[in-house]
C-alpha cells in the first residue's frame, strides 16, 4: 500500500524535525485520515500547541 509507506515516511520525517518544520509539515500535508493526523499530534510537543493552533486559522 503505497498510501501507508509514504504516511511512515511522513511519519519518521515529521518525528526527527524541528518546531517550524512540525508545523509546516502538520499543515500542508494533504491526504492524510484523521487518524493519521491524530498520529502526528500525539508526537507534537504538547506545549507548543498553541503555536500550532495559530499556524492552522
Amino acid at each position: 500500500m503505497p498510501n501507508d509507506v509514504n504516511f511512515e515516511e511522513i511519519k519518521q520525517k515529521f518525528k526527527n524535525a524541528g518546531l517550524d518544520e512540525k508545523i509546516e509539515i502538520y499543515t500542508t500535508t494533504q491526504g492524510l485520515s484523521v487518524e493519521q493526523f491524530k498520529e502526528l499530534l500525539r508526537m507534537f510537543p504538547i506545549q507548543h500547541l498553541d503555536k500550532l493552533e495559530r499556524a492552522m486559522s
